[in-house]
C-alpha cells in the first residue's frame, strides 16, 4: 500500500499560523510514501513568502512533488511576469516545474499549468502531454499512474466550465491512452472528489478527478482549511478529506471515499 499527503494552494503570505504547525503535525503523523502540492505556494510570488513556502516543506516528508499554480507568478511586476514568471520558483522550490516520481507501485507526473497571461486561469499543452506520455509508456499494467495539475479539470459544482484548465478535453484524451488513474489538483480552495465520467465522456476509461482545498491559507472560500490522504492499494483507492475544525483547534476526518478498479476504469464503491 501507498500513502499519499495531498495538499493545496498554501499561499503563504496569507496563512493561519496555528494551521501551518498543526498541519504539519498532521503529515508527519501519517509517514506518507509521498506528498504532493498542487500549486499556489504563495500568494503574491513574493521572495518573503517563497521562503515561507520552503521553510514548510522542508518540515515535511520525502519525496515530494510539486507544480506550480498561478499565485506563483508575479501579478503586480509585469516585466518579471513577461520573462521570467517562475524564477523564485524555481530559485526556491524547485528547477523542474514538471516533476517525476516512480516507485514500484506508482508513477506520479506534475504539469505545470500556470501562464504568464491568464492571470487566474491556466492551460496544458501538447508537449507537455507528450511528456507526461513518454513517462508513462511501458509501465507495468499494475503501476497506478497519477497526474498534477494546478488548475482542475472540473469546476467549483460538478459540471460547471468555471476555473477548468485549458484544454482540458485534449489533455483527458491523451490520459486515457496512458491510462492515468488518478488527477489531483487544487485552484478551487474546494475539497472534491468525482470520477471523469461525469464531465468527460470517454467509452472504456474512468478515471479519479480529486481537488484538495486550501491547506493553512486564510483565503477559505466560505470552506474550511483542508487537505486529503490516498491511500492506494490496488484494486482500491481510498480517500480521506482532513478539516480544520476552528473550535476543537485541530483537524478531523470530514469525508471518505472508495473506489475499486472495474474493467473500465474507476467507479464508487456502493458501501
Amino acid at each position: 500500500m501507498q500513502t499519499l499527503v495531498h495538499l493545496s494552494d498554501l499561499h503563504f503570505g496569507t496563512t493561519d499560523t496555528r494551521i501551518v504547525d498543526a498541519i504539519g503535525a498532521e503529515v508527519r503523523a501519517c509517514k506518507p510514501d509521498l506528498v504532493v502540492i498542487s500549486g499556489d505556494l504563495t500568494q503574491r510570488a513574493r521572495r518573503a513568502e517563497f521562503c515561507q513556502a520552503r521553510e514548510f516543506l522542508d518540515a515535511l516528508p520525502t519525496p515530494q512533488i510539486v507544480v506550480p499554480g498561478n499565485h506563483d507568478v508575479p501579478l503586480f511586476n509585469i516585466f518579471a511576469r513577461t520573462l521570467t514568471p517562475l524564477a523564485r520558483y524555481k530559485h526556491f522550490i524547485q528547477a523542474d516545474t514538471d516533476p517525476f516520481y516512480a516507485n514500484d507501485e506508482l508513477a506520479v507526473v506534475g504539469i505545470n499549468t500556470a501562464r504568464s497571461f491568464t492571470i487566474k486561469d491556466g492551460r496544458i499543452n501538447a508537449g507537455q502531454l507528450a511528456a507526461m506520455t513518454a513517462r508513462f509508456a511501458g509501465l507495468a499494467d499494475e503501476t497506478t499512474k497519477i497526474v498534477v495539475t494546478h488548475h482542475p479539470f472540473e469546476g467549483r459544482t460538478f459540471g460547471h466550465a468555471t476555473g477548468v484548465v485549458g484544454r482540458a478535453k485534449m489533455a483527458m484524451e491523451a490520459f486515457s491512452q496512458s491510462r492515468v488513474d488518478i488527477i489531483l489538483s487544487g485552484h478551487h480552495h474546494l475539497q472534491q472528489a468525482n470520477l471523469s465520467t461525469v464531465r468527460y465522456a470517454k467509452a472504456r476509461y474512468a478515471a479519479l478527478l480529486i481537488q484538495a482545498g486550501t491547506a493553512v491559507s486564510t483565503r477559505r472560500r466560505d470552506a474550511a482549511n483542508s487537505f486529503n490522504i490516498i491511500r492506494v492499494e490496488r484494486p482500491r483507492i481510498r480517500l480521506e478529506c482532513r478539516a480544520w475544525q476552528p473550535q476543537a483547534r485541530q483537524f478531523s476526518t470530514s469525508a471518505k471515499y472508495s473506489f475499486g478498479l472495474g474493467p473500465d476504469g474507476w467507479v464508487l464503491d456502493e458501501a
